[in-house]
């Protein structure tokens, strides 16, 4: 069992490994093997690529910003782009500026083939399901360098990922509550939003 998230010694950033605590994985044998995979290729451009555009004025940069300074230290011209139907606008406007920053875009709507619920057994709802499946087959046809995730629902896009040649980056996830921004509920766990995240003790 890994427990980072309730470390507060963080040894793994400040390099002093003799503080780390017991199961820590930085201490994992297995480490020297998973930091030759960096040498790959691809692994070695993204992450050399994500390293230089993290450092450079950081903090003063919009995602969208980077997003586009990480597809041009990759070399990465044609962008897909993975939308759902209630963020239309903004895939729009995402792909304007894309294109206007030189990127050659290729979008695929989540309901694209208007397929039935009745696939995947519900036969309540006669509205179309969204099928990430083929907006990952159809940006892998169009041999897209870098697919861009927008709003896609949970799980619809864990499709999508696992489905996409190319990789992929997020620039919004949907939360229709919190204006897609599904931190606000973090932010409030301690209040607000206490009794709707924590079930009660017994």
């Amino acid at each position: 069992m890994y427990f980072c998230a309730s470390c507060n010694i963080h040894a793994c950033s400040t390099g002093d490994l003799s503080k780390a605590p017991k199961g820590c994985p930085s201490l994992s044998g297995e480490m020297k093997n998973l930091a030759s995979l960096y040498q790959d290729d691809e692994n070695l451009k993204i992450s050399r690529a994500s390293s230089i555009v993290v450092s450079d004025r950081y903090g003063s940069k919009t995602r969208l910003e980077e997003t586009m300074d990480f597809a041009r230290e990759c070399e990465y011209t044609n962008i897909g782009l993975a939308f759902c139907i209630g963020l239309t606008k903004e895939a729009e406007v995402l792909r304007d500026v894309l294109v206007s920053n030189g990127f050659h875009v290729n979008s695929i709507l989540c309901k694209t083939g208007h397929l039935s619920r009745e696939i995947i057994g519900i036969h309540d709802n006669p509205v179309a399901m969204c099928n990430p499946i083929a907006q990952a087959h159809f940006l892998n046809e169009a041999k897209t360098d870098l697919n861009i995730l927008l709003g896609l629902c949970v799980g619809h896009d864990s499709l999508f990922i696992k489905y996409s040649d190319a990789p992929v980056t997020v620039f919004a996830v949907k939360d229709r509550v919190l204006c897609h921004n599904p931190l606000g509920a973090i932010y409030q766990a301690d209040a607000y939003y206490h009794d709707k995240l924590y079930p009660p003790k017994d």
